[in-house]
């Protein structure tokens, strides 16, 4: 890999990752959904400073060219991000339907009260 494209993509990478932290800190994401961000900018940083290693784990896996094996990683990034927005959709809905429900029992206690 040329040396102007590893300087632009290391920039780029720690760009990414000091703009999660920045949004961690000023409260516009929370923490448990920055560990998926940060990795990502790590192993893209690992992956420009060690170029071999992406030539090697294109070897292992048995693709043609790292891009495939580029392609391959975003593609296994997105799967992990569904998965892990799936589970706080579905203790979202959890707690919804609990709120729901005792919403609905105080507002028939009230309304048992103000019949009294």
């Amino acid at each position: 890999m040329p040396l102007k494209q590893k300087i632009f993509a290391l920039v780029i990478s720690i760009c990414f990752i000091l703009f999660v932290i920045e949004l961690v800190r000023r409260k516009k994401v929370e923490e448990e959904y920055t560990w998926l961000w940060i990795l990502t900018g790590c192993i893209i940083m690992f992956l420009v400073i060690d170029f071999d290693f992406l030539l090697w784990l294109t070897h292992f896996i048995g693709a043609v060219a790292p891009t495939s094996t580029l392609f391959f990683g975003g593609i296994f990034f997105l799967l992990l991000l569904n998965i892990q927005f799936s589970i706080k959709i579905s203790s979202l809905s959890r707690q919804l339907r609990i709120l729901a429900q005792e919403n609905a029992l105080l507002k028939g206690e009230i309304e048992e009260l103000k019949i009294k």
